[in-house]
């Protein structure tokens, strides 16, 4: 992909910009993207639902999860580096059929009895095939607009895209628990896996087969490679971001978990997901309002500020006693959260090395995986084994893991040409 300025600028041309994409992407294309992203966000919390249900063991439900994380962490920017060297159709095509065929396998382990070290390795082969269509997405747009659109009007589309995407992740990570429980409150604990199974063979199949995964960039070579080195993936100011999203995924596990072990203690667990609904919702409509900030509310400014809301909302934690002040928190923090997480996918289409963009983004779609699983694991076993209230302090640490990266990041794009743009 070309490298694209990470700062919105206004343009008499860019009235234009949200049309203009929809006409080259094509309305079909982000109805499609949209529910083939769904079973990636059922996976984590089906798993842990089946592993329960049928093993009565909430560790090894934690474990089993944080399996699925780390299957995505050690494969996701190697899919992401193979869809950008072959393109996406193949790649995609493949995961399709993996995925759904793991999740099906993964659920007939867990209901024969098997040993738990092979639940783990066939919850690690679901995260290992996650076919991550929210980073694919993303690179795909950026792409178009890099390759497709006036110069003048790209910063700001990216902007909005940016918003958009991370709008429809919001939704979807709201949504999708939602879906598991529903699934497995009407049928039964297995039905949402086999739901995300069939959903991944059909649309994720659909999204491989729509006419944009044919896009590559017009810097690969003839023979599918990038100008830019594989080190360019591991330069500071990539990383950062890396870390800066890790913190909000692991944000979004410990918060979730925490949140159930909250209303655990009231009698009431089911209501967990209805009270993160309250963040959820505030978070993605706050993720689209970003395409309309003002351009001289720079992006370093965009992450230190909201990450610096996220953060004082997770403080509240440390008062809150009944549902209703946990809604609150919950209220406030929906502020910070949904804006960071466009900024530093922003961040991301920005600094992605040319031809590498689907790597970028997979490795930033694979942070918020892994600190999703990893902190909704750590959150069980402690509020399991210290209480809620040891818990609700996770959230918090999380929340200072993305705005320490925000601070970092304040330092290191400085150093960036433009200095006055970011």
């Amino acid at each position: 992909m070309s490298h694209v300025t990470p700062t919105p600028q206004h343009s008499p041309r860019s009235t234009a910009e949200g049309p203009g994409l929809l006409r080259i992407a094509g309305l079909p294309y982000f109805l499609i993207a949209f529910i083939a992203r769904l079973p990636f966000a059922m996976m984590v919390v089906g798993v842990l639902t089946v592993v329960v249900s049928a093993r009565g063991s909430l560790s090894l439900g934690g474990l089993t999860s944080a399996a699925v994380g780390l299957g995505t962490a050690c494969f996701g920017p190697l899919l992401g580096a193979a869809a950008d060297r072959f393109g996406q159709r193949t790649v995609l095509l493949i995961l399709a059929l993996a995925n759904g065929a793991m999740l099906v396998v993964f659920t007939l382990v867990v209901y024969t009895g098997a040993a738990d070290a092979l639940v783990l390795v066939s919850a690690f082969g679901i995260g290992a095939t996650a076919p991550q269509v929210a980073p694919m997405s993303r690179s795909r747009l950026v792409t178009m607009i890099a390759d497709r659109m006036p110069e003048a009007v790209r910063p700001r589309t990216v902007s909005g895209t940016m918003a958009y995407e991370s709008a429809a992740d919001e939704t979807v990570f709201v949504f999708g628990p939602f879906l598991v429980g529903i699934l497995a409150s009407v049928l039964a604990p297995w039905a949402p896996l086999i739901g995300a199974a069939a959903l991944t063979v059909v649309f994720v199949g659909a999204f491989a087969l729509h006419p944009s995964a044919r896009v590559v960039s017009v810097h690969r070579g003839v023979d599918g490679r990038a100008p830019s080195a594989v080190s360019e993936l591991f330069t500071p100011r990539v990383l950062i971001v890396v870390v800066g999203i890790l913190g909000v995924g692991m944000f979004f596990g410990t918060m979730l978990t925490a949140l159930t072990s909250f209303m655990a203690d009231r009698g009431a667990p089911e209501q967990a997901g209805l009270l993160y609904g309250v963040m959820g919702v505030g978070s993605a409509i706050l993720a689209l309002g970003v395409a309309w900030l003002p351009a001289r509310f720079s992006l370093r400014a965009r992450w230190l500020a909201f990450s610096g809301i996220l953060l004082g909302g997770s403080l509240l934690l440390l008062r809150v006693d009944t549902p209703e002040l946990m809604m609150l928190a919950l209220a406030i923090m929906g502020i910070g959260i949904g804006p960071t997480l466009v900024t530093q996918y922003s961040f991301g289409a920005a600094r992605s090395p040319l031809g590498r963009s689907a790597t970028v983004m997979t490795m930033l779609g694979s942070g918020i995986v892994v600190g999703q699983s990893l902190g909704a694991a750590v959150a069980g076993e402690l509020a399991e084994s210290a209480g809620t209230t040891s818990a609700l302090v996770l959230p918090i640490i999380a929340a200072s893991v993305a705005f320490a990266a925000g601070l970092v990041n304040w330092r290191l794009s400085a150093a960036e040409p433009r200095v006055a743009s970011v």
